[in-house]
């Protein structure tokens, strides 16, 4: 698509410069990020700054936005959920349409019937703190008649990041020459100040707002100046609550235009000895083909898996390569996996989830729930 005299396509040269700094290069809190974009891809930021609005307004790029360490700031996990085939769509609509706090959303399958394929719906759900995960997941069990749910909140996390752009040919087996570095979850407390910036910080520009003075006015949202705003940035980046700014791509669903950054979604299991799962997720995640890494508890009903990961792709084969070679890896690395299993996405709604307790407090009234019944 072509929005005004500029391409708004992936496949345009300078796009894709661009995209491979822009998806997942930017880590922390950036106070110039379309200069650091600039600077990281050799380009006047002007040129950035215009592609990366007729991106946004093409659809191509789906949010530009800071994200934050979400895990650091909420109770959340992955959720697999057991449901009836015939409420399946219904099910996914409610929580990718209807509630805030579900953010990935994806209907899985899997090559052959193996522990856990019935668990059709997996989400991620969080909840702002004070408030109960158990609680709400059972809310949902409810209003959309799912049979059993499964919480599988991140114990470590070894790979937080997207990239599709960059990872295209990417050969089977590459990875970095060191493993992965391990992530804490633990769940940091924030005065009213730090919230008040924090949810200036993290909402979405729109296209007119893709400027190179970029936070005065998300300061004057806060009811700060530019330079207190910026100090407050940074301070939660030092306390790890602030992730990378980043302009998202769809990751499975045609843009505007027809292209597909990518097709394939798939959701590794392995499941390794108690005592090895850092060493098992550091391994893993340090392979550059994965998007996600992350040491998860599946419980019995998918044979005890402890460590998961999301690899993305515009076709099948490459992706089952690359896990081949991150299996051989691991064997190699005197990593014991007892089980390994294959989820692939399908149907799929991507978005941030929420974690205002502000907002919690609004959802709760108009879906008619008693707000302290929920703590």
């Amino acid at each position: 698509m072509v929005v005004g005299s500029i391409s708004g396509a992936v496949s345009d040269p300078v796009n894709a410069k661009i995209l491979a700094i822009s998806e997942d290069r930017l880590s922390g809190f950036q106070a110039d990020p379309f200069g650091e974009v600039a600077r990281q891809a050799e380009l006047p930021v002007e040129t950035v700054l215009e592609r990366i609005a007729a991106m946004l307004q093409a659809g191509t790029i789906r949010r530009v936005r800071q994200t934050l360490m979400a895990t650091n700031l909420a109770p959340g996990a992955l959720v697999a959920w057991q449901i009836e085939p015939s409420r399946l769509d219904a099910a996914f609509e409610y929580m990718a349409r209807k509630d805030p706090f579900s953010g990935h959303v994806v209907i899985r399958t899997t090559d052959a019937a193996t522990p856990g394929s019935n668990y059709r719906l997996w989400t991620t759900l969080k909840v702002p703190q004070g408030y109960s995960l158990e609680k709400h997941a059972e809310f949902l069990r409810r209003k959309v008649g799912a049979g059993h749910f499964r919480l599988m909140p991140a114990r470590k996390l070894f790979v937080l990041g997207v990239g599709h752009v960059r990872r295209r040919g990417l050969a089977s087996g590459s990875r970095a020459e060191a493993p992965a570095e391990v992530l804490d979850t633990h769940v940091v407390e924030l005065s009213e100040r730090e919230w008040r910036v924090l949810l200036a910080l993290k909402r979405e520009f729109a296209p007119s707002e893709i400027v190179r003075d970029l936070w005065t006015p998300r300061a004057a949202e806060a009811g700060v100046d530019l330079q207190t705003f910026c100090a407050v940035a940074q301070s939660l980046d030092a306390r790890k609550v602030i992730g990378r700014f980043s302009t998202f791509l769809e990751h499975v669903k045609a843009t505007a235009d027809g292209e597909r950054v990518t097709r394939y979604n798939a959701l590794f299991h392995w499941a390794v000895p108690p005592g090895q799962e850092i060493d098992a997720g550091r391994e893993v995640g340090r392979h550059h083909i994965m998007t996600h890494a992350y040491w998860r508890e599946g419980g019995p009903e998918f044979r005890n898996v402890n460590i998961m990961g999301v690899a993305h792709g515009l076709e099948k084969q490459p992706l089952l390569d690359h896990k081949a070679a991150i299996d051989a890896h691991l064997a190699q690395a005197g990593i014991s996996v007892t089980y390994t299993n294959v989820f692939w996405g399908g149907r799929s709604e991507i978005k941030p989830s929420e974690i205002s307790p502000a907002a919690y407090r609004d959802f709760c009234c108009r879906e008619g729930i008693d707000v302290h019944a929920m703590r």
